[in-house]
């Protein structure tokens, strides 16, 4: 779902999701980010196979920055945001939270290069993909 240039995922926490207290395991934070990223991809009519085999492309994580405020739980609703900070050549700039209930557990901020599939060498984004993103706000 878009809202005001952000897209939000909503996420059920289960049981594979915790440890034996029933908390989130801290990277299991980088998995909900990624399915939202790849759903986000999806709305905006890209789902990664297509980026695959028609643009000859995919986006491999170059770095991020990521912050616990607090513990998401078993059974916890939460929402996962993508939205777009930067848009350069080859590189996505994006700020990632994970909310529960309008509270913030997690927020984070990841650069993605798109490469190329033959070489793993950073290549332009696909014009479509960039025209679809726009201008981030």
């Amino acid at each position: 779902m878009m809202l005001n240039n952000t897209f939000l995922l909503p996420v059920r926490v289960y049981y594979q999701d915790t440890d034996a207290g029933g908390v989130v395991y801290h990277s299991t934070h980088l998995n909900f980010m990624e399915r939202a990223r790849y759903e986000w991809l999806r709305e905006m009519g890209f789902d990664v196979n297509s980026l695959i085999k028609i643009h000859k492309t995919l986006f491999m994580v170059r770095s991020l920055e990521i912050e616990y405020f607090k513990p998401a739980v078993l059974d916890d609703l939460l929402h996962i945001s993508v939205h777009v900070t930067e848009l350069g050549r080859s590189r996505i700039t994006l700020t990632q939270e994970i909310l529960c209930s309008h509270i913030r557990l997690v927020c984070a901020k990841i650069h993605v290069v798109c490469v190329g599939t033959d070489t793993l060498k950073p290549m332009s984004i696909p014009v479509p993909l960039r025209e679809k993103i726009g201008k981030p706000a």
